[in-house]
């Protein structure tokens, strides 16, 4: 199997993963705080077992910058978690997700002010898109979603998670070259700490069910999401990564409907549908075409 078909296996695996995760989340029955930090325990434990038996525990393959920014990394991440977990019980999963989808154009803002990115015509079209989508979903909400002001906090988490995951992208791109599982383990220890003081352990899973759960969510949510996840993303163009990238969405409203029974509204589908379109104009590079006009020709100004 080449690089790009391994890649895309492993792609397409993790965000089919990553589209589970919601219902894992609502069935453990734990406090967000908890599900975060016994994710990242379970997970940590089962990425130590990998990296040691990659041999990537040695002393010396990571320098002291490296590891400050896999750490910054790491509390975006688990704060992005924090956020979005929240968000499930106020808005359902499928709003949540969709709205979260919203990252690339959080992206798009850190890009520019912390790498030198240039924003252009075309990505400010699909910004004005999403959010477009945006205001179709906040003005949509049905019945089934419970209170507006419940569904409007859950929007507001999706936006906050899909900031701090943006965070954390930008953090991984200043990490290329290192091991994404060592990544992953920092990540992950770092949430321990983090969260370790604001967990109730009075407040544990008290069947076997229970824990099986969390379990699942540290080990295959985790440790082998990330492993696949960052393994595909060094693998496959940006382009590929950024289409293959919609299977979580998706796999989110699907698992959405048949655990939940939550069906979207004709309008929150319709801002659904929005969003996901200008996430994959952004993602995937697709150009909008301007009037060329005699002083000029406008269109030179958009992306490739």
């Amino acid at each position: 199997m080449n690089e790009i078909k391994r890649g895309t296996v492993e792609m397409t695996a993790a965000m089919l993963i990553s589209g589970t995760i919601g219902w894992f989340v609502l069935m453990s029955g734990q406090p967000v705080t908890g599900v975060v930090f016994w994710r990242c325990l379970i997970g940590a434990l089962t990425l130590l077992v990998i990296c040691a038996a990659m041999g990537l525990l040695r002393p010396g393959i990571l320098s002291l910058r490296t590891f400050a920014i896999a750490v910054g990394g790491g509390i975006a991440i688990v704060l992005n978690w924090l956020l979005l977990f929240a968000a499930y019980s106020h808005a359902s999963i499928s709003i949540a997700t969709t709205v979260y989808n919203t990252q690339p154009f959080m992206l798009l803002g850190l890009g520019a002010l912390f790498l030198g990115e240039k924003i252009t015509l075309t990505k400010l079209f699909w910004l004005g898109l999403a959010f477009a989508g945006m205001i179709i979903i906040v003005e949509g909400k049905s019945a089934q979603t419970g209170a507006a002001s419940s569904y409007l906090i859950g929007i507001l988490l999706s936006l906050s998670a899909a900031f701090f995951y943006a965070l954390a992208a930008i953090a991984a791109k200043w990490l290329k070259g290192t091991p994404p599982h060592l990544i992953a383990l920092i990540q992950v220890s770092t949430g321990i700490l983090m969260l370790a003081p604001f967990t109730d352990f009075s407040v544990l899973p008290q069947s076997a069910g229970g824990w099986s759960i969390l379990a699942t969510m540290g080990i295959v949510h985790t440790g082998l999401m990330y492993v696949l996840l960052y393994g595909a993303i060094q693998k496959l163009p940006t382009h590929l990564t950024g289409a293959l990238s919609f299977i979580y969405p998706i796999a989110a409203i699907v698992v959405d409907r048949f655990a939940f029974g939550h069906v979207l509204g004709v309008a929150q589908i319709v801002g659904a549908a929005v969003i996901l379109l200008a996430a994959a104009g952004m993602n995937l590079g697709w150009t909008i075409s301007l009037p060329r006009h005699k002083s000029g020709d406008l269109s030179k100004g958009t992306a490739e």
